[in-house]
């Protein structure tokens, strides 16, 4: 496997204002805004099916595709004849996580379109999104794992991440605990390191399962048990 190098204009007398400029511009295409989205779930995708998500045809997805590699929002994976595509880092997604974030301080509160399965568990980037993640931050912020703006652990909740086995990077340069908020339920979920910490946990212990090329989530029976007593939820 090997990554096709992102091509950046770095000319000198570039300013900061027309380098974010451009990203901007790369962004503000409902087209390429549907394959970001798409890419949000961690994992990498061909170009046919980031086609199908965004509903356009093959030669447009590539055109949109190479605006977002020169931009560095995308990186492209080879392996043999195939190409994958995936967002640069988690910083891409924390952008794409704030302008969702934004969009949605509107006047009127918009239907939400997302799929009833998509709307209570799926993937945002490497956390847990949707109706079950929300009540899992709620109950959290109740049971004081974390302060009440949500940017931090408290002591009594790093205890029990690390009695769960949730596994938290001391050296990580992300935020280590962060709110996001969830785009189909307009209130928060977990993110940064610890919000990425959880969701492995709950995978490594097969409390949940990712379907494969989506950004879909199930709980097992197992789960919905565990989940249950660690977060006084009704999963009925």
């Amino acid at each position: 496997m090997s990554f096709l190098k992102t091509e950046y204009n770095s000319e000198p007398d570039d300013s900061l204002e027309k380098s974010m400029s451009l990203v901007a511009s790369a962004i503000a295409d409902p087209s390429r805004v549907s394959i970001l989205c798409a890419l949000m779930d961690g994992r990498a995708w061909t170009a046919t099916e980031l086609s199908a998500v965004a509903g356009i045809a093959a030669s447009t997805t590539s055109g949109h595709l190479a605006r977002l590699l020169s931009n560095g929002l995308v990186i492209c994976l080879t392996q043999g004849r195939h190409r994958y595509y995936s967002l640069t880092d988690h910083h891409i997604a924390g952008l794409l996580e704030n302008l969702m974030g934004i969009s949605m301080h509107t006047h009127t509160s918009p239907a939400p379109r997302t799929p009833v399965y998509l709307r209570y568990a799926r993937t945002c980037y490497d956390h847990l999104a949707g109706e079950l993640a929300v009540k899992i931050y709620e109950s959290m912020l109740q049971e004081k794992w974390l302060e009440a703006d949500g940017t931090a652990l408290t002591p009594a909740g790093k205890s029990r991440f690390q009695n769960l086995g949730a596994v938290l990077n001391p050296r990580s340069r992300r935020k280590s605990c962060c709110p996001c908020l969830d785009w189909s339920e307009r209130r928060f979920h977990l993110a940064g390191d610890a919000g990425s910490a959880l969701m492995t946990l709950f995978l490594q212990k097969e409390w949940i399962t990712r379907t494969q090329g989506y950004r879909e989530v199930n709980v097992t029976d197992s789960g919905r048990i565990a989940l249950c007593r660690l977060f006084s939820l009704d999963l009925t």
